[in-house]
């Protein structure tokens, strides 16, 4: 073979080589197309009859009866602290406190929760799963946080300022007709800011939510893996009629 016939060869192969590489895919452009999905809409037969027994089975559960409520429970019926609100921080203190306390060794000496985590008022009737669902549809689970006494300072100053009643549990804040703080009580004993206090709240607090940044200086933290949600559950399925109202947790006094 003449060097002119292996001159072509070698090009011929390198132009067949490079023929067969494969071409990387290059994005052009994207469309889309806008479909409304309402309550017009036809349900397929298909995926109703998939749907259906596990639609049902999760309303059964939902709407089984755990307990009656005589009267509604709201979170508006008071001014510095509300029967939900109340409830609410029971709740949690007395369903939560028992695994902090086998966890720890020690016990909560306080609850705060924020008032815009209560979505829903408790009607009056049967008390199911879904009044849970409804009265707290968030996932937030609750959290034990150790704080000093320059932090709980700050928590009840928060509070005593705020427009709205935080549910609280554990704590007693006293102030005057000018809101002027008299005197805060914990567990019965007055406050003393050279102690540190374990309080309940949320994973959402924790973090500053709802502008309690004071939470964020805590010392130590305990995750209850307990959601506040689960709270209620557990607690309507143990009593028969659900009651509360306003009290001195959080008073003003003449």
């Amino acid at each position: 073979m003449d060097l002119k016939n292996k001159h072509f060869v070698i090009i011929a192969t390198i132009m067949l080589a490079l023929s067969c590489k494969e071409s990387v895919p290059k994005l052009r452009n994207i469309e889309g197309q806008r479909i409304q999905i309402n309550y017009t809409s036809s349900p397929k037969d298909s995926v109703e009859n998939l749907i259906a027994p596990y639609r049902n089975r999760i309303n059964q559960v939902l709407d089984s009866v755990l307990a009656y409520a005589p009267t509604a429970i709201s979170k508006t019926d008071g001014t510095l602290n509300t029967p939900a609100g109340n409830l609410m921080a029971d709740i949690v203190m007395q369903e939560v406190n028992p695994v902090f306390a086998a966890r720890t060794g020690k016990q909560i000496d306080f609850v705060l929760l924020n008032f815009g985590s209560i979505r829903s008022v408790i009607s009056k009737g049967n008390i199911t799963e879904r009044t849970a669902y409804e009265v707290m549809p968030f996932e937030n689970s609750v959290v034990i946080a150790e704080l000093d006494g320059k932090a709980i300072r700050a928590m009840v100053s928060f509070l005593i300022k705020s427009t709205v009643a935080h549910p609280i549990a554990g704590i007693q804040i006293i102030v005057d007709k000018n809101k002027s703080l008299q005197a805060v009580n914990i567990q019965g004993k007055p406050f003393d800011e050279n102690k540190t206090y374990y309080v309940a709240t949320s994973d959402y607090l924790i973090t500053g939510g709802d502008k309690m940044d004071f939470l964020k200086e805590y010392i130590s933290l305990t995750d209850s893996d307990y959601l506040i949600r689960n709270t209620l559950i557990d607690y309507f399925k143990k009593i028969d009629t659900l009651t509360a109202a306003t009290d001195d947790r959080f008073m003003q006094i003449k």
